[in-house]
């Protein structure tokens, strides 16, 4: 429920109040003394979903920009009379005036917006080299990528070039910041006895992650633009929805940064690439969210319905069209790791079904290790397998097995491999 306050200019005081009555509102009237310029102030109750509605037509009654509009939110409102507007209006969603004010609170200073998203990339960057998820998301709850994402989709959908221009500059200079911080950090701390010598940061699990982007991957994107949309929309859970539209785009940005730092161009390139994927399927469900939801700029002489419609289309094509050709990493990355786990489970799989043979009798399958990785395999490098056999007492060992092994495994899957058998002695009762 809203309270909305309104001054009165001179001389519509009786076209205003036509208006509500109109509407069937309850309002109170209080002559104004304080200014020349309005002559009372009109105070109302109204469902949140009505204020758009009622506002635009107080403006055609002569409610001017220059007025004084107040929209407050309500704990409480007591009264049987309120019942049946909560019927008319029936919706959740706030009003395009109040979806402007909340996107401006959401992106802060620009001063503000650095301090903060510096900080948040250097806790990203140290929980990255630690491989500390907590650390990662604890991160998160700084960063404040949120508000840009936002308030770039609402100055498109409403026309207003300079929302829109802010909220884009905000993310590409951020973002871009963040890869920088990261590369910084990570140039600061390489070599120093604060990180294990002779650090791989390829193998740590937490940049790992954020190295082999796949098509699951927009799944958080565009899931955390509609849930940061629905709730500026709804005015619920933004806090816990910022952290979301964080982690799809700090983290990889501190990948990337690190990359650059250790001086691997694929983990940079991969990881960027993951950036500016989430970067896009974030606006693309927000800007697609909020013009589904109707917003639209106000009416006036100017509106032009079609224009509106051309100029969110033309920004939705663009960000398609990036996503489509960025996509065609992921795709890459996805067939990718889709083959390696099918090697993967074929040499355990022959692996498992040779050594059951009755001919085998007494060794038994304790588990296969591999390195493979389909990218290299167009390189047609060697791939050692090790292979645990456990060996029962009495059984024989052929003297050949691990070249048996190698054989079959690597007829069955068509790759050139070395295979290194390890045994353990086993007691069965």
């Amino acid at each position: 429920m809203r309270l909305v306050q309104v001054l009165i200019p001179n001389g519509t005081r009786e076209s205003v109040l036509a208006v509500l009555d109109d509407e069937a509102i309850d309002y109170a009237v209080v002559d104004e003394t304080g200014r020349g310029d309005f002559e009372a102030l009109v105070s109302f109750p109204i469902p949140e979903s009505g204020v758009e509605a009622v506002l635009d037509r107080l403006e055609g009654a002569g409610l001017r920009e220059d007025a004084y509009t107040i929209v407050l939110a309500t704990e409480t409102v007591i009264s049987r009379r309120i019942g049946r507007l909560e019927k008319r209006y029936s919706g959740l969603r706030i009003s395009r005036e109040e979806l402007v004010a909340r996107a401006e609170d959401l992106a802060p200073a620009g001063s503000t917006y650095v301090a903060f998203l510096v900080l948040s990339t250097v806790i990203a960057t140290a929980g990255l080299l630690l491989d500390s998820a907590a650390t990662i998301i604890g991160a998160m709850v700084v960063a404040p990528l949120m508000g840009p994402a936002i308030t770039a989709s609402v100055g498109t959908v409403l026309g207003d070039e300079r929302l829109a221009s802010r909220g884009v500059t905000f993310q590409v200079v951020g973002l871009a910041l963040a890869i920088a911080v990261g590369a910084v950090m990570g140039w600061l701390l390489k070599d120093t006895f604060l990180l294990p010598p002779a650090l791989d940061i390829r193998e740590i699990p937490q940049v790992a992650e954020r190295t082999s982007p796949t098509f699951l991957s927009l799944f958080l994107a565009l899931g955390s633009g509609i849930a940061g949309a629905i709730s500026v929309m709804r005015n619920a859970g933004s806090a816990l929805v910022g952290v979301a539209i964080a982690v799809a785009l700090i983290p990889p940005a501190a990948t990337a940064g690190l990359g650059l730092a250790w001086g691997y161009e694929m983990v940079a390139l991969a990881a960027g690439t993951l950036v500016l994927v989430n970067l896009l399927a974030i606006n693309l469900s927000a800007l697609l969210l909020f013009y589904l939801a109707g917003y639209r700029p106000v009416a006036d002489d100017s509106f032009d319905p079609a224009a509106v419609r051309r100029s969110v289309l033309t920004r939705l094509a663009g960000i398609v069209a990036g996503m489509l050709l960025l996509s065609v990493v992921l795709g890459a990355v996805t067939v990718v790791e889709y083959l390696t786990n099918e090697v993967e489970l074929e040499l355990d799989a022959e692996a498992r079904a040779m050594l059951d043979d009755p001919e085998y009798e007494g060794l038994n399958y304790e588990g296969i290790t591999t390195e493979f990785d389909f990218r290299q395999y167009v390189s047609e490098e060697e791939y050692e397998v090790e292979i645990i056999v456990g060996v029962e007492q009495g059984a024989t060992v052929p003297p050949d097995l691990a070249r048996r092994l190698d054989d079959r495994l690597s007829q069955a899957t068509g790759v050139d491999l070395s295979v290194r058998v390890g045994f353990l002695d086993e007691q069965v009762s």
